[in-house]
């Protein structure tokens, strides 16, 4: 068991000692990730040496730091042609500045879930999904109640949640149950019998899962379902990854706001908000600096389309029909530096909360280890085993110096990879508190690890 992947952080949530120690653990039930892999039909990006190059040159001006958007651009960019934008054109014009975008139903037209989850009127096809996944239990929650900045959850067969749907419908979109929004089904992982969609080339470099699909035990691919007027409260997604969301049908709006913007929307406890449309964001007692934070980029997305968001960009999504989507969470080379600064601030909000028993707890430093684990779904051990799985892969290709088959990882890609991983695996090897990780069992020693990428780098850049 393991902690749901979209958990939220420490930094910014109300927190407290009990809190801490209480994690919300969800059993999963795997299914064969060679099953996986055929229902989901995965295409690998393949970068090309322009575009390495380019990227190579963007992390060394970076000097090791992470890349930030202060303001919001004026308007989301959307990309009509598949035909006519390349994986170059996305690292260009989105992965490096970390700006979103919106891609065309045109992207996934072909989609099975397009097919065969929608009437020909373009509403959720509730007789095609009870008849194939009616006995399936999901997760929903109340989006009427708020606990912390959540919603609480709670597991019910889809032919009861179907059930209640289409009563809150002809009860004019209201219910003495109040607006329960189906969230966070991992149907892929525990469901695969239909061709459900097909892989974007865009977010084919997907580390989360590769990490995921290779234990074999979980996943961050993600189905939701809801009526009109159901939503997710304001947060950033986890691990500060990336995520893409498709509209099977029905449309969201979106509000999302740029690294850092999020500060300004703080009360005056240090807490973000639970709803950025509410008023209380306009008391200045409660929330000082709320006239500082810019206006949100607002995008409304239609049935078929897919809404990239970037690393650390808070938003909060409004389904304005009712709606389906297919939701992914993904980290690679293009914000892996920006997920090992979100942990480093878990573990520093861990240690702050239990800060006074650290001379009366024995091995209090393991404690906050576990503590932080229970609560943000990864601690500085498991970081370094999601880097050992995918720098093992890579290096692997580098070393081979796989042909360019187009099909596969590629030679560029592998090289990036190993770059990225390098910088972020040194600063966590160098790190006092992953220093007290006790590694002698490891199959393969950190310092050890780090040495062979290094080495694998310098190989694939000399001439």
């Amino acid at each position: 068991m393991r902690v749901g992947p979209k958990a939220q952080g420490l930094v910014g949530r109300k927190r407290g000692a009990l809190c801490l120690l209480v994690s919300r653990l969800v059993l999963t039930v795997s299914a064969p990730a060679e099953v996986r892999r055929r229902v989901l039909r995965p295409v690998r990006s393949w970068m090309d040496r322009e575009t390495l190059a380019l990227a190579d040159r963007h992390f060394r001006g970076l000097g090791g730091g992470v890349p930030g958007v202060g303001q919001a651009p004026g308007r989301v960019a959307f990309i009509s042609e598949p035909g006519a934008f390349s994986y170059a054109d996305f690292v260009r014009g989105f992965l490096l500045p970390n700006l979103p975008c919106v891609f065309s139903s045109a992207f996934t037209q072909g989609w099975g879930s397009r097919r065969r989850w929608v009437t020909p009127a373009g509403r959720p096809d509730f007789d095609h999904l009870l008849r194939t996944y009616g006995d399936v239990v999901v997760p929903v929650a109340n989006c009427g109640v708020q606990e912390y900045n959540s919603n609480p959850k709670e597991h019910m067969p889809l032919r009861d949640y179907i059930t209640y749907w289409k009563e809150y419908i002809e009860g004019g979109y209201s219910s003495p149950r109040g607006c329960l929004y189906l969230k966070d089904w991992h149907l892929c992982r525990d469901f695969p019998v239909e061709d459900v969609f097909t892989l974007p080339v865009y977010f084919s470099s997907d580390w989360l899962n590769e990490f995921w699909d290779a234990l074999d035990v979980d996943d961050y691919r993600f189905v939701y379902a809801g009526p009109a007027g159901s939503w997710s409260p304001f947060h950033a997604d986890i691990f500060r990854s990336f995520s893409w969301s498709v509209n099977v049908c029905g449309r969201k709006k979106w509000l999302l706001f740029p690294p850092g913007q999020e500060e300004a929307l703080r009360d005056r406890h240090g807490n973000l908000p639970y709803d950025v449309t509410s008023p209380a964001l306009c008391d200045t007692h409660l929330h000082p600096r709320s006239q500082l934070a810019g206006p949100p980029l607002e995008i409304t997305q239609e049935a078929g389309e897919m809404v990239f968001v970037p690393s650390g960009w808070h938003h909060q999504v409004h389904n304005l029909d009712d709606t389906i989507s297919i939701n992914h969470n993904w980290v690679n080379g293009f914000n892996l530096a920006n997920m090992w600064r979100f942990l480093q601030q878990e573990l520093c909000a861990v240690q702050e909360e239990v800060s006074e028993w650290r001379d009366s707890m024995p091995d209090w430093h393991h404690h906050c280890q576990v503590i932080m684990r229970s609560c943000s779904g990864i601690n500085f051990e498991e970081f370094y085993h999601f880097l050992k799985v995918i720098a093992e892969k890579r290096l692997l290709v580098l070393r081979e110096a796989a042909a360019e088959d187009g099909g596969g990882l590629g030679f560029e890609q592998a090289a990036f990879d190993a770059g990225r991983i390098t910088e972020v695996l040194a600063s966590l090897v160098a790190h006092p508190n992953f220093q007290r990780v006790d590694t002698s069992a490891f199959s393969l020693r950190p310092k050890e690890l780090l040495q062979q990428l290094r080495e694998a780098v310098d190989a694939a850049v000399a001439p």
